[in-house]
C-alpha cells in the first residue's frame, strides 16, 4: 500500500476515489504538524549563536494524528506527500519528513495545482523530490516572524498595552493610519463645475463638460471667475472638431489571489477571510451530485499566464459556443515551466456557474461566476466600439463631449458591461448649435476616502508587501477584536481606533526602517531569493537581527510606558489601588496588585425594568456576543429575558395551555412559537414554512 499525505482532509476522498482504493490510501495531516518551541534564550525557540537553527515540537492538538499517520507510515510500502504547492506546502512536507523519520532526499513529493483526476494522475506519474530552497524560506520567514512577534510585541505590550507588531501586519496598519491622516488634515476646498446643453437643430440636446478656459485646464475656485466664465456663454457657439475612431477594448487580466479579493470585495462587500475560506473549499472540492469535484485551480497564487494545455481547452471552447470571431488573437505559445502556478481558474469550462448552481451555496456560486467568466473572458476577443470626440467652443471656453457605440462586443459576451452606448448624433457636423442652458455648481473638494479591504490589498500587492498567502490573514489580525487596531465600518471601509494609531505612532518613532513598505517589500524579495537559492537564511537574518535588536534595547530605555489609569478607589479584597484596564471586552476595573489578587470589579448595568417574576432590577449580564438580561437578584431568582418578537394581531395565536399570547422566539434549533408567559408556562411548537 503507497501512503499520500495531503493537508486537508476534503482533499482525501476526491484524491483517494482517482487513485484507486486498492493500491493508494490517503490520509490528512490538518496543515501543520509542528511549531516552534519557546525555549532557549528570550524563549524565540531559535539557535541564535549557532546560525540561527530552529527548534521544533510536535503541536499539542496534533498528537493523535501524528500517532494515527505513523501507524499507516509503517504499513506503507511507499510515502508520498501531497502538501500545498506553495513556500508553506513544502515546509510542511520538509516536517512530514521529521515527524515520520522518512529521508527528505527519497520521498517522492508531487505537486497539483487543481485537485482533479487529470492533475492528480499527472503528479503521481511525474513525482519529484523536497525543493530544500522553497523550505529555508519558509523557515527564514517563520524565525523573522517569531523574532519580531517576540521582542517587539513584548515591547508594545509593556510599554503602550498594544497587543501585536509584526513584519507585514504593521507596514499594512501604517498604511491605513497614513490615509487616516490625511483625511482628518484634509482642508476642503471651494471649487465651481460648469456644464452646458447644446441644442442641434432637429431638436437633440447634447450634454458637455467644460474642459479648457484660454487654452488652459479649466480650473473655477472662486465665484468672481465664475461669473465671468458664465459671461462668456453669451458668444456663438462653434463646433470646433469632430473625430471618429475605433477603439478596442481589452478584457480584464487573469484572477490572482489579489484581484479575487477585489472584485468579490467590491462586488459583493464580502470579507477577506470570507473569500479566502470560500475560495479553499471550491479548490479542495464541493460535492456535485454523487462526486467530490474540485471546481477551481490553486488560490493562493500571483502569476498571470494560464497553461498552454488550457488555452488550447479554452479557445476551442469559445470557438465552439460562440463562434471563431470570439477567439482572442492575442493568444501567443505559453511557456511556462511545467507544475508552475496558473492564475485561479475553473478545472472545466464545461462546468458552467449554472449548470452547477443547485450543488453551491448562494456565496459558493458567485466566487465561482466570478471565477468562471472573468476567466473565460480574459482568453475572448477584444470589444470594438466606435469612439466619438467633439469639441465645442463659445468665447474663450472649450467644451468637450464623448460618445461610442458597441460595434462587436467580444468578451462582453460572457462578461456584460454596465455601461451603454452614448452616441453623439452625426448631425451635429452640418447644424447650427445653440446653447439650451447651463449648469454651474459650487462643489468641494473631498478628502481621500478609507482603505476597505479591497483596496489595502490592492495596494499591499502593488507595493510587494506579503505575498497571495498573508493578505486575508493579515487583515483578519489587524481586524481582530483583542487587538483593537482597526474597526469595519457600516460600508465596509476600514477605520483605525485610537490605539491603532498611537501603535504606529510609536513604531514611526522608534522602529521607522521596521514600518517602511519599502524595508518590508525588500524582506520580500530576500524571502523569494532565498526560493531561489541566491541567498541562504543564515545571510538574511545575520543582517536583519543585530540592528533590530539594537532598536528593541534602545526602544526599552527611550519609550515612554502609558500609565495605566489609577483610580481613587481600593480593592475590597486586598485594600490596593484599583485600576482601569482593557481586556477582550472592553476597559475592566481590577486591582492593580495582579496576579496576588485577583478582584475584578463587576459593573451592574440596570436595564431599568423590573424583574416579573420577584420584583428585583434586571440587568445585563454576560460578555461580548453572549449579553443578556436577567435579574439582578441571581441565583435565588433565575429569570432570564428572552428575545421576544410578537406577530400582527391578524395573526396571532392564543396559547393553548394558559391563554397567553404565542410569540416568535429564537431557539437552538431556528425560530419556534412559545409562551409569552414563560418561565411559568413552557407550551411551545413549531413554525412550518409554507
Amino acid at each position: 500500500m503507497k501512503l499520500v499525505i495531503v493537508e486537508s482532509p476534503s482533499k482525501t476522498t476526491p484524491i483517494q476515489r482517482y487513485l484507486g482504493d486498492n493500491d493508494y490510501k490517503v490520509v490528512a495531516s490538518k496543515g501543520h504538524l509542528t511549531e516552534l518551541t519557546t525555549s532557549g534564550p528570550g524563549g524565540l525557540g531559535i539557535d541564535v549563536e549557532h546560525g540561527f537553527v530552529p527548534s521544533y515540537k510536535i503541536i499539542k492538538s496534533k498528537k493523535e494524528t501524528v500517532e494515527a499517520i505513523q501507524k499507516d507510515v509503517n504499513k506503507a510500502s511507499e510515502v508520498i506527500l501531497a502538501s500545498d504547492h506553495d513556500r508553506e506546502g513544502e515546509a510542511i512536507a520538509w516536517h512530514y519528513c521529521q515527524v515520520f523519520h522518512l529521508d527528505p532526499k527519497k520521498t517522492k513529493r508531487i505537486l497539483f495545482n487543481e485537485v482533479t483526476e487529470e492533475a492528480i494522475k499527472k503528479a503521481i506519474n511525474s513525482p519529484t523530490l523536497i525543493d530544500d530552497n522553497l523550505v529555508s524560506a519558509q523557515e527564514a520567514r517563520r524565525m523573522l516572524d517569531r523574532i519580531i512577534g517576540f521582542k517587539l510585541s513584548t515591547l508594545l505590550n509593556k510599554k503602550i498595552h498594544a497587543r501585536s507588531a509584526g513584519r507585514v501586519q504593521s507596514a499594512t496598519l501604517r498604511l491605513i493610519c497614513d490615509r487616516q491622516e490625511e483625511i482628518d488634515n484634509f482642508v476642503s476646498e471651494e471649487y465651481y463645475t460648469l456644464d452646458v446643453e447644446i441644442l442641434l437643430e432637429s431638436g437633440e440636446i447634447i450634454k458637455c463638460n467644460l474642459e479648457k478656459i484660454d487654452g488652459k485646464k479649466a480650473s473655477i475656485k472662486t465665484k468672481e471667475e465664475n461669473d465671468a466664465v458664465i459671461k462668456e456663454l453669451s458668444k456663438p457657439v462653434i463646433l470646433k472638431s469632430y473625430k471618429e475612431e475605433k477603439k478596442l477594448v481589452s478584457p480584464k487580466a487573469p484572477l490572482e489571489t489579489s484581484s479575487l479579493q477585489q472584485a468579490m470585495n467590491s462586488t459583493y462587500g464580502m470579507s477577506a477571510k470570507k473569500i479566502s475560506a470560500l475560495a479553499q473549499k471550491l479548490y479542495e472540492g464541493v460535492k456535485i451530485g454523487e462526486e467530490q469535484v474540485g471546481l477551481i485551480t490553486y488560490i493562493r497564487v500571483d502569476s498571470q499566464t494560464y497553461s498552454q494545455t488550457f488555452v488550447n481547452k479554452a479557445k476551442t471552447f469559445i470557438n465552439d459556443r460562440f463562434g471563431e470571431q470570439y477567439v482572442s488573437s492575442k493568444i501567443k505559445k505559453v511557456n511556462i515551466p511545467e507544475g508552475a502556478h496558473e492564475p485561479i481558474r475553473p478545472t472545466s469550462l464545461k462546468r458552467t456557474p449554472e449548470s452547477i448552481k443547485q450543488y453551491l451555496t448562494s456565496d459558493e456560486y458567485k466566487l465561482y461566476k466570478v471565477v468562471y467568466e472573468t476567466t473565460l473572458a480574459s482568453l475572448m476577443a477584444d470589444k470594438v466600439v466606435k469612439k466619438q470626440t467633439a469639441e465645442i467652443e463659445i468665447g474663450n471656453l472649450l467644451f468637450k463631449v464623448e460618445g461610442k457605440q458597441t460595434i462587436f462586443d467580444g468578451f462582453e459576451k460572457i462578461l456584460s458591461s454596465k455601461e451603454k452606448d452614448n452616441i453623439i448624433p452625426s448631425e451635429i457636423k452640418t447644424s447650427s448649435l445653440k446653447l439650451n442652458k447651463y449648469d454651474s455648481k459650487l462643489q468641494y473638494t473631498q478628502p481621500p476616502s478609507q482603505y476597505s479591504e479591497a483596496s489595502i490589498i490592492k495596494k499591499m500587492r502593488d507595493l510587494g508587501i506579503g505575498r497571495p498567502s498573508t493578505y486575508s490573514p493579515t487583515i483578519s489580525t489587524l481586524l481582530d477584536p483583542k487587538r483593537d487596531y482597526l474597526k469595519r465600518n457600516s460600508d465596509g471601509t476600514l477605520n483605525p481606533t485610537d490605539k491603532g494609531m498611537y501603535t504606529v505612532k510609536m513604531l514611526k518613532e522608534y522602529f521607522p526602517k521596521f514600518v517602511d513598505t519599502k524595508f518590508t517589500a525588500d524582506m520580500e524579495l530576500k524571502l523569494d531569493d532565498i526560493s531561489s537559492g541566491k541567498t541562504s537564511t543564515t545571510e538574511v537574518l545575520s543582517n536583519f537581527y543585530p540592528p533590530f535588536v539594537e532598536l528593541v534595547n534602545e526602544a526599552e530605555t527611550k519609550m515612554k510606558k502609558v500609565p495605566i489609569q489609577t483610580l481613587d478607589k481600593t480593592c475590597p479584597k486586598c485594600g490596593a489601588k484599583l485600576v482601569i484596564k482593557k481586556g477582550k471586552y472592553g476597559d475592566f476595573t481590577t486591582c492593580s496588585n495582579y496576579p496576588n489578587c485577583d478582584y475584578v470589579e463587576k459593573e451592574i448595568n440596570y436595564t431599568g425594568e423590573m424583574c416579573p417574576e420577584c420584583g428585583r432590577p434586571l440587568v445585563i449580564k454576560g460578555r461580548g456576543k453572549k449579553k443578556f438580561i436577567g435579574c439582578s437578584g441571581y441565583p435565588e431568582c433565575k429569570y432570564i429575558k428572552h428575545e421576544e418578537r410578537h406577530f400582527h394581531t391578524s395573526n396571532s395565536k392564543i396559547c393553548p395551555k394558559c391563554g397567553g399570547q404565542l410569540v416568535e422566539k429564537k431557539g437552538r434549533y431556528g425560530k419556534f412559537l412559545g409562551c409569552s408567559n414563560y418561565p411559568k408556562c413552557h407550551y411551545q411548537e413549531r413554525i412550518y414554512k409554507k
